[in-house]
């Protein structure tokens, strides 16, 4: 009997019934019992689909990783070229500058060559003593010889097109060992130009034109084994660039833009001189 509001509450209050043995509560899932259509066990592999879904899918690029791309290298070159050219103008008005600007590019050329990390104002600096230096110096030679400069311009695209060709076919590439004899060869050549540009100006004795070979300046042939260590150059800018694209960190772009300028304003004046040699009477 009893009052039956406390029956009443008693049974709308009190514990569930134990489920039976072997019987999971509501809402739970048995021991061992396989999850519903549409879930996935924890560790299990993937399907056949997701897998080919994952293969499908673009590889990341040089953007979402930071990586060094082509297209960053040329805007890079572009840039620093840009600023050569743009200065060199100034050059060509003013060539007093070329003196000073050509100490101040030999300066930040080894700097900028000796440093690990890239730094961008150091290399359009410069760019930019070396537009005044290319600018001056080309100025000076168009009035001695008119039409030079541009063919000058028409040599340097024609041997680096003809490089990046060759080197595309995979006709030219380097060596280590050739590497080092370039790289020595190379500083010697810097210690000549600097020896003969001490001569010219406190001896007035210039070893490229002063001294002949059948008739021929000597700096005729010192120039062609300048070329052929620039082309070599290029061809180790080329290697360099391939090499760390999609590897190396975006910003080491800037070393690659900065070796490029370095080899073509190289090649220019050394074309630049032996035409000038060549039209001496």
């Amino acid at each position: 009997m009893g009052n039956p509001l406390l029956r009443d509450f008693s049974s709308k209050h009190s514990a569930p019934a134990a489920p039976q043995y072997g019987q999971a509560p509501y809402g739970q899932q048995q021991y061992g019992q396989a999850p519903q259509y549409g879930q996935q066990q924890y560790g299990q592999a993937p399907s056949a689909e997701q897998m080919q879904g994952w293969y499908d899918s673009p590889a990341a690029s040089g953007e979402q990783t930071g990586r060094m791309t082509l297209d960053d290298v040329i805007m890079r070159t572009s840039l620093t070229l840009g600023t050569v050219i743009v200065f060199a103008v100034v050059g060509w008005m003013f060539p007093v500058l070329a003196f000073p600007a050509a100490l101040v590019g030999l300066v930040l050329g080894l700097v900028n060559s000796f440093k690990r990390e890239p730094s961008v104002p150091l290399i359009m600096l410069y760019a930019v003593a070396e537009g005044l230096f290319v600018g001056g110096i080309s100025g000076i030679f168009q009035n001695v010889y008119p039409g030079i400069v541009l063919q000058a311009v028409i040599g340097t695209i024609g041997v680096f097109v003809a490089v990046l060709a060759l080197y595309r076919m995979r006709i030219l590439r380097t060596s280590p060992r050739l590497t080092k004899i370039v790289i020595v060869a190379m500083i010697g050549y810097l210690v000549f130009a600097l020896a003969n540009f001490g001569l010219s100006m406190f001896a007035g004795f210039n070893v490229r034109s002063d001294i002949e070979i059948f008739g021929i300046p000597l700096g005729v042939f010192i120039g062609g084994i300048a070329i052929l260590l620039a082309a070599y150059s290029l061809v180790m800018d080329f290697e360099s660039i391939e090499r760390g694209i999609g590897r190396v960190a975006r910003k080491y772009a800037w070393s690659a833009a900065f070796g490029l300028t370095v080899t073509l304003i190289w090649l220019y004046v050394e074309i630049l001189r032996i035409l000038s040699l060549l039209q001496q009477d």
